[in-house]
């Protein structure tokens, strides 16, 4: 027995040494390739979809009543192991607010104590102009919205609250690259006599008189591979006209989902989902990649056996549901993978304060010739002149355009994208007083002079609009004079005084609203900077919209301090991006040259000619202080005021439908036995209620469905889509009745098989309640 025994216990020794190898091999500690944590993170910020006037045209007209497709704030948090955090997050909205950043910036300090402040979060609008407005705590820019209004605001400052958390939370190992390359077609300069006010030899270094490049960041996590990318490009969010009532992400909230599609596409290719006919695998030169439904219908191909089975779904009829309900038929959800993040693209703004989308030039409605080139009238109205997007005359088909060429260079870079950000992450803030900042300046004779800005103030110009949306009345852009008329109506509200005048020119005052302090502060004069540097990138975060070469000078500026001053830290390719529009919002800076010709975006550059100067020697010296590893203090402090606001905007009294009607119940339905070929619309009206009773967050009020077998109904599109819309409307003003009018444009690359279109709402009774509704439409046929 003892051979045996000896035998069993020499393979036993011989199996521990191989477990030992194994779990030396397998549970030493692994190098990572990660440098950093990243997360990222999304959430609904769509507003009212209704009655409430849409932030950026200033058109009173402009109300919102429906819905192209959904707004959503996007983050990223990137942690240096041991070191700093940076949160970076895009709004589809027009602009930051104020009122938005101190009133998340108190959530975030309750939850996460100082871990995201003021220093290390910054929040930047994306300037599409088709968004509710109201949310904005200066007077001057909600006296088109009636005031302020609670919805637009709320739903904002939750919808940042929640992309954070879920950043947050998202947090894990992994790496950030860079990539940038030029984007020839997504911009022209609508100011171009202004530009070419700038010195000869300035405009002589540059081949273009707009920004081409787009700089683009992409994510990647250790595990699960990449998870998101943000990109910097400088193109207006003025696809959507000034007459368009749908709230949109214009342009840039196209291509944010344009790519989010694309790369959930790509990630269900993966996993060997089998598609029905006519939805191949999706390719970059396919066109605007779309969402699609997991769940593949599985019906017979003929058409005469479709149309039978159609027949057999009439409408619905309205019908009580949850709250709930609309979210879990959202599409959104059937994209996750298990655990893996959801993936989150941003195509955030950068200086396009002269930079439109409207790229086939502006013309005269009345005549098709061009508009006058600096004053941009047309016979000496500037309400003719428009400027023409590549889809002219559908501005919808503009909005894809523009919104599908920045797509494909975000695809672009983000493929290719090699060159990984390695270093420090830090950041530099602090506050501006601009009513009064003394900048020094160099003078022809080699000595300094001391120049000031101004308090804020507007120029007749301003009041002309542009060519991406006209004003009203006889201003005109390039007027550095004023009117005798306009200036009598000026003086009601404030005459502007001697020093003011003297301080703006040659800019004609027409709305002295720095010196307009009734009911409340009419503009601001405290105003953020930031500098963010997550390794050789440095994001410039401004609170307003700057001109191409203002944006240029302040790069070129910043970039001469950081190489200067860091000992080789920072070499002359360092990645410098300028996000506008973020944190507040102070209108608009040129360079003195500019403000000189007094076109719009001269007029609407508020604290005088030396606006740019002083931005450039402030961040200047945030710059400085970042190489040095200097701190910034300040004791100046924005107001909040959230407590002095004044809201006009009535709320919904009661929503009804007529007798034996119920909400959801089909007032226009699909035609009976309808056949619909791709590239038809598809169009039904329910009777509904105001969409204000619930913005339905994360949620839907317009599905696509598809037929699955012989009873099952699965989403296929809904308000995130782009080619589907929900429209809303009074039969009267006044009138507690409403419809809700679902409009699908069927894609190109839309499944045969048998469809329907669904509604969700919600309506208020006088005593207030709150009830939820659905209703769908008949079935048809998609061949």
């Amino acid at each position: 027995m003892g051979v045996p025994f000896l035998l069993h216990t020499h393979q036993r020794s011989i199996w521990f040494c191989l477990l030992l190898v194994l779990f030396v091999q397998y549970w030493q500690p692994t190098t990572s390739s990660a440098t950093y944590l990243v997360g990222l993170g999304s959430y609904d910020i769509t507003g009212p979809a209704a009655d409430v006037n849409m932030m950026g045209y200033a058109n009173m007209e402009q109300i919102a009543s429906g819905i192209h497709f959904r707004l959503q704030a996007r983050t990223f948090i990137v942690v240096e192991p041991g070191g700093k955090r940076v949160a970076f997050v895009n709004l589809d909205a027009c602009m930051a607010s104020q009122l938005v950043t101190i009133k998340l910036l108190e959530r975030l300090k309750s939850r996460y104590g100082d871990l995201y402040t003021e220093q290390n979060v910054a929040i930047s609008g994306i300037h599409t102009h088709a968004g509710p407005g109201g949310y904005l705590q200066y007077v001057v820019y909600i006296v088109t919205s009636l005031g302020f209004v609670r919805q637009s605001f709320d739903v904002i400052v939750n919808g940042i609250e929640q992309s954070i958390i879920q950043a947050h939370e998202n947090l894990r190992p992994g790496t950030v690259s860079v990539n940038k390359g030029e984007l020839l077609d997504a911009g022209i300069n609508r100011s171009p006599s202004a530009y070419l006010n700038n010195p000869s030899p300035e405009r002589s270094r540059y081949k273009y008189n707009v920004d081409k490049e787009m700089t683009l960041l992409k994510f990647v996590d250790d595990e699960w591979g990449p998870v998101g990318a943000f990109n910097w490009f400088a193109t207006h969010g003025t696809s959507m006209s000034r007459t368009n009532s749908l709230i949109s992400g214009d342009n840039k909230g196209a291509a944010a989902r344009f790519m989010e599609d694309w790369f959930k596409q790509k990630s269900l290719d993966e996993i060997d989902i089998v598609y029905p006919e006519g939805l191949d695998t999706l390719k970059i030169n396919e066109g605007s990649p779309r969402r699609v439904s997991t769940i593949i219908p599985r019906l017979p191909s003929g058409v005469d056996e479709l149309k039978q089975i159609a027949s057999s779904f009439q409408a619905s009829g309205g019908r009580q549901v949850t709250r709930s309900f609309s979210a879990t038929r959202r599409l959104r959800s059937s994209f996750r993978r298990g655990n893996r993040p959801k993936f989150v693209s941003a195509f955030c703004q950068s200086n396009c304060g002269d930079v439109s989308p409207n790229v086939l030039g502006a013309f005269c409605t009345d005549t098709g010739l061009p508009c006058d080139f600096n004053r941009s009238t047309c016979n000496g109205k500037n309400e003719l002149c428009y400027g023409r997007g590549p889809g002219y005359p559908d501005e919808f088909e503009s909005t894809r355009l523009i919104g599908e060429r920045q797509f494909r260079k975000a695809v672009d870079l983000f493929t290719t994208a090699s060159e990984q950000i390695k270093g420090k992450i830090d950041y530099r803030h602090t506050y501006l007083d601009l009513s009064h900042l003394e900048v020094t300046l160099p003078s022809s004779d080699g000595n300094k002079r001391v120049v000031k800005t101004c308090p804020a103030a507007m120029g007749f110009a301003f009041a002309a609009g542009t060519t991406d949306g006209p004003g009203a009345f006889d201003f005109q852009q390039g007027d550095d004079k004023g009117n005798a008329f306009w200036k009598l109506v000026r003086n009601l509200l404030k005459t502007p005084g001697k020093e003011q005048k003297e301080c703006q020119h040659p800019k004609p005052i027409l709305l002295d609203t720095g010196e307009m302090k009734k009911p409340y502060d009419w503009a601001p004069s405290i105003l953020p900077i930031q500098i963010i540097r997550i390794g050789q990138l440095v994001i410039l975060c401004v609170p307003g919209e700057f001109t191409t070469m203002a944006g240029r000078r302040l790069r070129d500026a910043v970039r001469t301090v950081l190489t200067s001053g860091s000992n080789g830290e920072f070499d002359k390719n360092v990645h410098i991006v300028i996000a506008g529009l973020t944190n507040s919002y102070s209108q608009y800076v040129t360079t003195y040259e500019e403000y000189l010709i007094q076109r719009y975006e001269g007029a609407s550059t508020l604290f005088g000619p030396h606006t740019l100067d002083a931005y450039i020697q402030e961040f200047n010296k945030l710059a400085a202080a970042l190489v040095g590893g200097q701190s910034i203090s300040s004791s100046l402090q924005p107001p909040d005021l959230l407590d002095k606001q004044i809201s006009l905007l009535p709320g919904v009294v009661l929503d009804s439908t007529p007798v034996g009607v119920k909400f959801g119940d089909a007032k226009i339905d699909v035609p009976l036995n309808s056949t619909f070929k791709r590239g038809d619309m598809v169009t039904a009206t329910f009777w509904s209620g105001c969409p204000r009773n619930d913005l339905m967050t994360e949620g839907t009020f317009s599905l696509v469905e598809v037929l699955h077998g012989t009873d099952t109904w699965a989403p296929a599109y809904d308000d995130d889509d782009f080619s589907l819309r929900f429209k809303w409307s009074r039969p009267k003003k006044l009138s507690p009745q409403s419809y809700a009018t679902i409009e699908w444009r069927i894609p190109e690359t839309a499944a045969s098989g048998v469809y329907r279109l669904r509604h969700f709402g919600s309506s208020k009774s006088l005593l207030g309640s709150i009830k939820h509704f659905t209703g769908a439409s008949r079935a048809f046929v998609v061949m």
